[in-house]
C-alpha cells in the first residue's frame, strides 16, 4: 500500500492542554507542526477534567497572545468550602491580586484547539497506530493511520510527546534510556460525574475518608470518595455514593444520575530524562501529580513554554543548548510542585481517615489545617483546591 508522506518540524502528539499549548506558541512564531491526536474531536472536547489555570498559567497565555483562550464558561471561584467533621470551615476566599482561573479542562482545550486550527494549524483528529521512528538518528518520522485507513508518515525534526501517561510516546523510548521515581499514597478515589448542580460545592474531611462535590458546568458535578485502592467501582452503587457524600459532609446533597464511575489511584510519578534524542515529554507524559494539588494544568504549560522557547530558539539561530537542557531546566520546577502535591495530598487525607497513617498524623494535620485557615495565603490555595481539583 503506498504511503502517503508530509515533512514538518515538529510533531506533536497529543491535542491535550500540554500539545494545544504548544502548536499554538510555535505556529504563532513561524515554526511549523503537525498535531497527532488519537481520539475525535468531539471526544477531546468533552471529555470532563478539572481546570485550576493558576496567575503562572494565565500570565504566561496572556504574554503568548492566547489570552482569548481562557474565555468560556469558567468555574465561579471562591464559592467552595472546607467541611471537617460535617462542620463548615470559615475560610477567607479573599482572591484581590491572584489570578487564577477555574475553567474546566475540556473548555481551554476547545479554546486552544480553536486559536491553533483559526490561526492555520494542522490538526489530525483519529490517528490511529501511531509509531515513532529513529527517534535518535538523522532521519526522525512518525507514522499512523487516518481516519480512512490511509498509511501517512510525517518526516519531523523533533517530536513533543503531550500524549499523557498511558500515551505511546513514552513507550517508544527503550526500555533503562529512562529512570522512574514514583510513589503510591495508599488509598484511591472514586471519581463520577452526577448530572446535577453542585450543591454543597467543596472539599470533606472526616473519618469515613476525604470527600469531594466539585463543578464541572452548571449542571455537573464531579464527585470524589477516598476508598481503598482494591475497591472496584461494582461496590459503590448510586444510593452508597449519595449516602457516603452526606455522612462526609454532614448535610444533605444534591443528586442526580451519576455516570462513569471509576477508581482513581493517588500517586506522583516524575521520569529522568524527560527526552530521548529527537523526543521531548511533556505533560502527564512525563510527570503525574496527584489530582489533589490541582497543578497538573500548571505543569503542561509550564513543560510547554520551556520546550517552545528552546525551538524557537533553534529555529532562529541553529542554537540546540535549550534544546539538550531541556530537562535540566522542567525538572527542578517538577520537583518543587511534587513536594507541595505530596504536602496537601498528606494532610488532606491524614487529617480524617485514621487507617492509613494513624492517630498522632491525623493530629499533626490537622494543627497544619488550622494554622492554614489562619493564613493570609487560605484563601488563595483553598479555593483553588475547591474548584480546581484534578
Amino acid at each position: 500500500m503506498t504511503e502517503t508522506r508530509d515533512h514538518t518540524a515538529v510533531v506533536i502528539v497529543g491535542a491535550g492542554v500540554a500539545g494545544l499549548a504548544l502548536g499554538n506558541f510555535l505556529l504563532r512564531n513561524g515554526v511549523d507542526c503537525v498535531v497527532l491526536e488519537k481520539h475525535s474531536r468531539a471526544y477531546v472536547e468533552q471529555r470532563q477534567r478539572a481546570g485550576t489555570v493558576d496567575g503562572f498559567g494565565v500570565r504566561m497565555l496572556r504574554e503568548w497572545g492566547l489570552g482569548g483562550v481562557l474565555e468560556g464558561t469558567p468555574i465561579p471561584d471562591g464559592e467552595g468550602a472546607f467541611f471537617i467533621d460535617g462542620e463548615a470551615m470559615p475560610i477567607d476566599m479573599d482572591d484581590e491580586g491572584d489570578e487564577s482561573l477555574y475553567c474546566p479542562q475540556q473548555v481551554l482545550v476547545r479554546n486552544l484547539t480553536d486559536a491553533f486550527l483559526r490561526a492555520g494549524g494542522d490538526l489530525r483528529y483519529e490517528a490511529a497506530e501511531v509509531v515513532l521512528e529513529n527517534m535518535d538518528g538523522a532521519h526522525t518520522h512518525v507514522r499512523y493511520r487516518d481516519a480512512d485507513g490511509t498509511a501517512r508518515a510525517v518526516d519531523c525534526d523533533l517530536i513533543a510527546g503531550c500524549d499523557g501517561f498511558h500515551g505511546v510516546s513514552r513507550r517508544s523510548i527503550p526500555a533503562g534510556a529512562l529512570t522512574e521515581y514514583s510513589h503510591q499514597y495508599g488509598y484511591s478515589w472514586l471519581s463520577a460525574l452526577a448530572a446535577v448542580p453542585t450543591d454543597p460545592s467543596g472539599m470533606a474531611i472526616h473519618s469515613r475518608g476525604l470527600a469531594g462535590l466539585i463543578p464541572r458546568g452548571p449542571h455537573a458535578t464531579r464527585v470524589y470518595l477516598q476508598c481503598p485502592v482494591d475497591d472496584t467501582p461494582e461496590q459503590w452503587p448510586d444510593e452508597r455514593v449519595w449516602s457516603e457524600l452526606e455522612a462526609r459532609f454532614g448535610t444533605t446533597v444534591a443528586r442526580g444520575e451519576i455516570a462513569g464511575k471509576q477508581i482513581v489511584p493517588l500517586r506522583s510519578v516524575v521520569f529522568d530524562p524527560m527526552s530521548y534524542g529527537k523526543l521531548f515529554l511533556l505533560g502527564d507524559a512525563a510527570h503525574i501529580v496527584p489530582p489533589m494539588s490541582a497543578k497538573g494544568i500548571h505543569l503542561a504549560l509550564h513543560d510547554a513554554e520551556v520546550f517552545a522557547r528552546a525551538v524557537l530558539r533553534w529555529a532562529e539561530d541553529g542554537d540546540t543548548s535549550l534544546l539538550d537542557g531541556y530537562s535540566d531546566t522542567c525538572l527542578p520546577h517538577i520537583w518543587n510542585y511534587q513536594a507541595f502535591a505530596t504536602w496537601i495530598t498528606d494532610v488532606m487525607h491524614n487529617a480524617g481517615d485514621t487507617t492509613h497513617a494513624g492517630e498522632f498524623r491525623k493530629l499533626v494535620a490537622r494543627a497544619e489545617l488550622q494554622r492554614q485557615f489562619t493564613s493570609e495565603a487560605a484563601g488563595r490555595l483553598f479555593g483553588e483546591l475547591t474548584a480546581g481539583v484534578n
